[in-house]
């Protein structure tokens, strides 16, 4: 069994062996971290591979059923347009019969 002091230089100063232990702790634990950073945008990339095609098909339907409502508006509104002007031309021409009835 080892004790807490076996690891210890006796020639290096106590400061200099605790910066080095400190040192050594530090970039292990930088490691880690990079390690973990990558794990995690690795993990991030996959979800974000299954979810993004699954918004795109959303976005996508989306804009197909605003590309058709807008249509089915326009086509509505075309219709209702030539009802309208259809019916301007017949009260016109049957205003034009009242008027050429009228004067004879």
């Amino acid at each position: 069994m080892q004790t807490v002091g076996d690891d210890m230089d006796d020639e290096k100063p106590i400061t200099e062996q605790a910066m080095e232990t400190i040192t050594s702790a530090v970039e292990t634990t930088k490691d880690a971290a990079v390690t973990a950073v990558k794990q995690v945008k690795k993990a991030a990339k996959k979800v974000a591979k299954k979810v993004a095609p699954k918004k795109a098909a959303k976005k996508k339907a989306k804009k197909a059923a605003k590309k058709t409502t807008k249509k089915a508006a326009k086509k509505s509104s075309k219709k209702a347009a030539k009802k309208s002007a259809k019916k301007a031309t017949k009260k016109a021409g049957k205003s034009k019969k009242k008027v050429k009835k009228a004067k004879r």
